[in-house]
């Protein structure tokens, strides 16, 4: 969330922007959703991040 508002969108902002509903955002968001690694990483991508997984 943090990412999102430092960049001035809204959830329905980030929803369109990587083709998903309002509702899978709000839901990842407040921890009720177990989001797919492919989910993540369209977010990440669509906050100019990159997501990045390891086990240590």
């Amino acid at each position: 969330m943090r990412l999102r508002l430092e960049q001035g969108l809204s959830q329905q902002d980030l929803a369109e922007l990587i083709d998903t509903k309002h509702s899978a955002i709000s839901r990842l968001e407040n921890g009720s959703y177990n989001p797919s690694v492919e989910f993540l990483s369209k977010i990440a991508h669509a906050l100019g991040k990159k997501l990045h997984i390891s086990f240590n």
